[in-house]
């Protein structure tokens, strides 16, 4: 059971390493890390400043503690020109306990100084390091900008690459068919030409033959009335026995025919 709460924490670790990798951004971590870089810098500028500061203190209280020792001194002589020796000997010990005091800040403003040499080496050394990482940091973000930008137009080439892929095979298709159905109309071709289809466009339906009788029937009857119409007329009585005569003719010759 441990063995398998195991494999699951590491695969859900694997997945957020994943996640992590696909929303960072190697830039944003490369400028981060110089920010921090300048910012410790500035911490040991800080730290160097403050220890020039205390070594400047040190200076000039040791300067104002010589000049109270030499002001001793001369007190110490003004007294003992007055006969004044009780004077003169506390003069010269104020000077003795100042001169102490000189002492210890000499060996305490030549620790801060010798801090203050190590503090400005450091500062150098980072200074040098935060503006070698600078131009690093610069280097590498231009190639992954263009490693980005080479994945990108291959990414780009490929989906058109595969865009031209299906073009292609539609294409193909269209083309088999088409050969396809010049195949089919040539192949009815030859079966028409060689008589095993008939044409229906060239035999008479049985629609033309029917408006063809019926044109015929029309005309007989278109005869019959014309006839009848010119027997109504007035006409002279030789021209009508004529008339009447080839009327009789016409009509037995019709029926000898029948």
């Amino acid at each position: 059971m441990a063995g398998i709460a195991s494999r699951i924490a590491e695969l859900f670790r694997i997945r957020a390493n994943q996640a992590l990798d696909r929303a960072e951004d190697p830039r944003e971590v490369l400028d981060y890390a110089h920010t921090q870089q300048l910012e410790l810098l500035q911490k040991v500028r800080r730290g160097l400043a403050d220890v020039a500061t205390s070594r400047k203190r040190v200076e000039l209280q040791i300067d104002q503690l010589r000049t109270s020792a030499g002001k001793l001194e001369e007190q110490a002589q003004q007294a003992l020109a007055a006969a004044r020796e009780d004077l003169a000997r506390e003069a010269l010990a104020r000077r003795a306990g100042v001169q102490n005091q000189v002492a210890g800040l000499e060996e305490q403003r030549a620790t801060l100084r010798t801090e203050e040499e190590k503090l400005t080496a450091a500062t150098q050394r980072l200074e040098a390091r935060v503006e070698d990482f600078r131009l690093r940091k610069e280097v590498l973000k231009a190639e992954y900008t263009r490693a980005e930008t080479e994945a990108q137009i291959g990414e780009a080439v490929s989906g058109v690459g595969d865009v031209l892929g299906d073009v292609g095979a539609a294409v193909l298709r269209a083309q088999d068919r088409t050969e396809q159905l010049r195949a089919r109309a040539a192949a009815l071709d030859e079966l028409m030409a060689s008589g095993a289809l008939e044409d229906a466009t060239v035999k008479v339906g049985p629609d033309e033959v029917r408006v063809e009788l019926e044109r015929i029937s029309t005309d007989q009857d278109v005869e019959r009335e014309l006839k009848r119409l010119k027997a109504q007329l007035p006409a002279a009585p030789a021209a009508r026995t004529q008339e009447e005569k080839g009327a009789r003719r016409a009509e037995s010759g019709g029926e000898s025919s029948v």
